[in-house]
């Protein structure tokens, strides 16, 4: 039986949340980076369109593999099938969840 594995992969771009099924996984070459190669979409055999999933296929139309920073990563799932791809803003929803790498503030010369 030759059963292909779909991994879910949920990571932070740009102040969203993209959850996003693919069929290959790796480490990179370059350091710091996973590569996902082979995106799955849900098929379009409904009437109702969904604007995140069509967002998500405008982001990767014509993209063979994608290079994601390690640090942006959320979490990787190896699933039985695939979802509903998503996107989630997590800008102004009250989540005091802060994205890494911050940038710290600049400390201030108090010496006084």
């Amino acid at each position: 039986m030759s059963e292909q594995s779909i991994f879910k992969v949920i990571f932070y771009n740009e102040g969203e949340v993209f959850e996003v099924y693919a069929r290959h996984i790796y480490q990179s070459d370059m350091y710091g980076f996973i590569e996902l190669e082979t995106f799955i979409f849900g098929e379009n055999t409904q009437l109702i369109v969904d604007p995140s999933e069509e967002k998500l296929k405008n982001e990767f139309a014509g993209v063979t593999r994608s290079y994601i920073p390690m640090q942006s990563i959320i979490r990787i799932d190896e699933v039985d099938k695939e979802g509903q791809v998503k996107v989630s803003d997590i800008k102004g929803n009250g989540n005091n969840v802060t994205q890494l790498p911050a940038r710290n503030p600049k400390p201030s010369n108090s010496d006084s």
